[in-house]
């Protein structure tokens, strides 16, 4: 009884606020748009996000804590180490691979060319057969201006015991004999490239050498792999033989041991490590940013390093290189929007076009085409609204947004059209003010708890629950979105509503808004004209046939004479059935597949310096994961050979670049047992370790202190690790982590580890599932809440059913789709709960409400009544999808095949799953006949055989 009054008790306010927006409509049509346009003043203070960490990394994690004690123990701008870094660098850096087309070695100096200036061919010839070291290519241009090429068969081949070429070719330009160019391996002619690059401000000119990270002595840093490369090419000019590249670990001529595992890519190697070839090369050059304009000069050399790049490749099209910078995450992300931005254009006219063709009728008089745009229109000024008030509360800008006009379009949409819908069921001889309190009274409460459940989903992920930034953020916003959607259709759209009523009420044409003149007096006019005023007027129509006026519509003859039979049909049920359990089939293989999208190159653009660079770096130097840091934060019996075996035993496994394993050694080669005492131990690897040139690097990885009676202490140290893999995925660095976080809970030595990347990874799977996993338990909370408020609490069982059903399936084939989860998916899944409660309740909630007739009468009705309006929704919104998906860029990629599956798989369940399942589940329609009493009924068979006088008949029936 309460249910039926609270639900009475809300149409008849709805029935007023109608009759009051009625009868006020100029101001409610144009207060939104004054405001609209008020607040959409406000784009002077648009901003745009800066930092990608902020917002995709997780807000409240453990390896944000880590990095702080990190850089409060080893400052990272004065760290050589800062060199063994993954992608996410913090700080400002280039970097660039340089690799071959044709899959040669970066390492043969074979690929240079010399350039003969002057002699005779046939001098050259005689000389190169006899010098080694000399290149594979040698360009001569002769005296008479003819340029000729020679290559092996002149030749040119190596030989053993030959004099050097370089030597060569010095004696004889000192004697002006002859005059020649060497030309650089590319690394080292990309490297004097990089060092000259001038960042100009007033002034004054800053190149590298002023902007870089300073050693020691004062001297800019620079990647271990350009002192490999130059003393290799030293030792071929000189003809050395002696000098080989090991790897991963590789050592100088001054007995300096330095880590090129990150540096050279697609490495072949000999026996005891010693390096064949190396298909790439990495260099990276890392940029000081300590003040304001320190940090704007080093953007600016980021930017030139780029372009100086490409020019360079312009020019040497034997190699192909990837840059990357510090700024290219973020560019690249932001990047989607201004790609997006044509499509986004399209997929409005597409929008615009389909709407007024949904809404549009032969009859002249009652087609609603303007009503179809207003409705587009609606959602613009809200979006405007929304925009302005993000714009005023300091928000910022970001791609992610791009998904919210797309929520706002799949809400807005639903209300509109079942706005339509009520609106054609209203009687033609009622006033307006009248049938749009009609309309109120039938669509506005649906609407309204709809958008109750979009407010509390996407309210729940805008509280401080979601620890990822971007999400909470989307859903705050598609909050405030969502709320002022709903207000101007209640209002804008509404008042709208009205203008149209009075136009067809008036029998005006609806697009032209001029009067229609009666069939008669058309009948002198031509064809054309006739079919653009085609109209069908009150007098034409016999009494109780108002009702059918729009049955002309299209999608209304087509549900209403094909459709609904048809899917009702005995014989089409079975199949419908059987293809529902392989749609459940193939989402459960799809949902077992489930994997994480922790990768960020998921969220740019695609033709992007992100995309290529990662699809490099995982091709060419994968083979070891990012290197870890190793931290013992507090101080330890380093001298105590137990402890010294726990530390070994902790980073056993890895490629260690280790202060204290060369400690070790360095104590083994000396025949100095490592087990000395404190004082002993100490002052050996200060005094003598420490300093001698080879180890001198590892002064920074320790910290010292001195006690009240002079004894120094080692309380901090640092080692670097580094775990061999086939390919670098991040489940698998993610499990290394967490293994060694329990590993450093349970030890004795107290230590930490660390990388860039721990920030994106760390807790990411549970502050990924926390958005959705709490939007769901309050959509459910909400179901079964309203489930006593509702008219049926069978209403919100079959709506809890549907979802789940739903929600399964978008998982399943998104994953076979091969979308991961991230934060765009994650969002969209939130999404699709409340589109799935937009479409399906309507059509539940007529169907389990009706009486007296059966199952499948109620599915067609339901059909009838409000499959039109899902229809045209639908078919608005997947024509708005459509260009979504040509943008290049991953994150619109996953934008447009999770809204898409989320549009296919609610469609499918409105219009085939359910209609179907309803027809032999309850509840029961049939009303059961009430019993009578046998002994009357036997009393008027009596009667009927007994032959009497036919007035003691009927008094006898009469009183039965």
């Amino acid at each position: 009884m309460l249910r039926q009054v609270l639900h009475r008790g809300l149409r008849t306010c709805f029935s007023r606020l109608g009759h009051f927006i009625a009868s006020h409509p100029v101001f409610f049509a144009s207060a939104p748009v004054l405001i609209s346009i008020l607040l959409g003043a406000s784009f002077s203070r648009y901003q745009v996000e800066e930092s990608v960490e902020h917002l995709l990394a997780p807000q409240h994690s453990l390896a944000k804590i880590e990095r702080n004690l990190v850089n409060s123990l080893f400052p990272v701008n004065r760290s050589k180490h800062r060199l063994y870094s993954d992608l996410q660098t913090p700080g400002r850096y280039g970097r660039v691979i340089v690799t071959s087309f044709q899959k040669a070695n970066m390492l043969d100096q074979h690929h240079t060319d010399l350039i003969l200036k002057s002699g005779s061919g046939v001098f050259w010839k005689r000389l190169l057969r006899g010098a080694v070291g000399g290149p594979r290519n040698v360009k001569w241009e002769g005296s008479s201006g003819s340029d000729r090429t020679f290559g092996k068969e002149e030749g040119l081949e190596r030989g053993k015991n030959r004099p050097s070429l370089k030597s060569y070719l010095a004696k004889l330009m000192t004697h002006k004999l002859a005059q020649a160019e060497f030309k650089l391996d590319h690394e080292s002619q990309l490297h004097a490239a990089v060092t000259r690059i001038q960042v100009p401000r007033p002034g004054f000119n800053y190149t590298f050498a002023h902007i870089c990270i300073l050693n020691n002595d004062k001297t800019c840093i620079v990647d271990d792999i350009v002192h490999v490369l130059e003393e290799l090419k030293n030792a071929r000019a000189t003809n050395r033989t002696n000098f080989a590249i090991t790897y991963p670990i590789t050592h100088l001529k001054d007995g300096r041991a330095v880590y090129n595992g990150h540096q050279l890519g697609g490495v072949t190697v000999h026996s005891k490590d010693r390096v064949k070839s190396a298909e790439a090369v990495q260099l990276t050059y890392y940029l000081q940013s300590i003040n304001s304009l320190n940090d704007m000069v080093a953007e600016r050399w980021e930017s030139s390093f780029c372009d100086t790049v490409r020019l360079f490749q312009k020019s040497n099209s034997k190699v192909k290189m990837y840059p990357y910078t510090s700024s290219s995450l973020r560019e690249d992300f932001q990047k989607t929007s201004r790609v997006s931005e044509r499509y986004l254009v399209t997929s409005l006219i597409l929008v615009v076009t389909m709407a007024i063709l949904c809404c549009s009728m032969q009859d002249c008089v009652r087609s609603k085409p303007w009503l179809g745009l207003l409705g587009l229109v609606t959602i613009s000024l809200a979006t405007l609204t929304a925009a302005g008030i993000i714009n005023l509360t300091g928000g910022k800008y970001n791609s992610t947004f791009l998904g919210v006009p797309f929520v706002m379009l799949g809400h807005g949409l639903y209300g509109t059209f079942e706005m339509l819908s009520s609106w054609r069921k209203t009687r033609e001889d009622q006033h307006v003010k009248e049938r749009t309190a009609a309309v109120y009274a039938d669509s506005m409460l649906s609407f309204s708890l709809t958008t109750a459940m979009y407010l509390v989903t996407f309210g729940i992920g805008a509280s401080p629950f979601t620890n990822i930034e971007a999400a909470r953020i989307f859903c705050c916003n598609s909050c405030i979105a969502i709320f002022f959607n709903y207000l101007y259709v209640l209002s804008f759209y509404g008042s709208s509503l009205v203008f149209t009523g009075y136009i067809e009420n008036n029998y005006q044409h609806s697009i032209f808004c001029r009067k229609v003149p009666k069939p008669e007096a058309l009948q002198e006019k031509p064809a054309w004209y006739r079919f653009l005023l085609t109209a069908r007027f009150s007098e034409d129509t016999a009494d109780g046939e108002e009702a059918n006026t729009y049955e002309s519509h299209l999608l209304v003859c087509f549900l209403k004479r094909y459709y609904c039979d048809w899917i009702t049909n005995t014989y089409v049920k079975p199949f419908v059935v059987l293809f529902y359990l392989i749609y459940i089939s193939f989402a459960l293989m799809g949902y077992l597949q489930v994997s994480e999208g922790s990768d960020l190159s998921n969220i740019v653009a695609t033709a992007t310096q992100t995309i290529e660079y990662t699809t490099a770096q995982q091709k060419y130097f994968s083979n070891y994961s990012p290197v870890i840091g190793f931290y013992i934060y507090e101080s330890i019996e380093y001298w105590n050979t137990s402890v010294q075996e726990d530390v070994l035993e902790y980073t056993k496994g890895f490629v260690r670049i280790s202060w204290f394993e060369s400690y070790l050694n360095y104590l083994r080669k000396l025949n100095v047992s490592t087990g000395l005492p404190k004082k002993n131990f100490t002052d050996m690897l200060r005094n003598s370790f420490l300093k001698a040139p080879q180890f001198s690097h590892f002064q920074e990885d320790i910290i010292f202190s001195k006690k009240y009676n002079d004894e120094v202490d080692v309380v901090a140290s640092r080692m670097f690790l580094v775990a061999k893999t086939m390919e670098t995925n991040r489940e698998e660095l993610y499990d290394l982590l967490e293994t060694l976080r329990r590993l450093s809970v349970t030890s004795k030595v107290k230590f930490i580890v660390f990388n860039p990347s721990f920030v994106y990874m760390d807790r990411y799977a549970s502050s990924l599932g926390a958005p959705l996993h709490n939007s769901c338990i309050s959509a459910l909370f909400l179901l079964f809440f309203s489930a006593f408020l509702v008219a049926d609490s069978l209403i919100n069982v079959w709506l809890t059913l549907t979802v789940v059903s739903v929600e399964f399936g978008v998982i399943g084939f998104m994953t076979l789709w091969k979308v991961q989860l991230d934060c765009i998916s994650v969002l969209c899944l939130i999404y699709g709960i409340n589109y799935t409660i937009d479409n399906c309740a309507p059509l539940l909630s007529t169907f389990v409400l009706g009486k007296d007739f059966t199952r499948t009468k109620w599915v067609k009705n339901a059909l009838e009544v409000h499959g039109v309006a899902i229809l045209q929704s639908y078919l608005c919104y997947l024509v708005g999808l459509i260009p979504l998906a040509a943008v290049p860029s991953n994150l619109t990629c996953t934008l447009f095949r999770c809204l898409f599956l989320i549009a296919l798989v609610t469609f499918f369940h409105c219009f085939a799953i359910l209609p179907v399942i309803l027809t032999f589940l309850p509840p029961s329609k049939k009303k059961r006949k009430e019993k009578k009493n046998p002994e009357n009924r036997e009393e008027i068979e009596c009667v009927e055989m007994v032959d009497i006088d036919s007035t003691r008949v009927v008094d006898q029936i009469t009183t039965v």
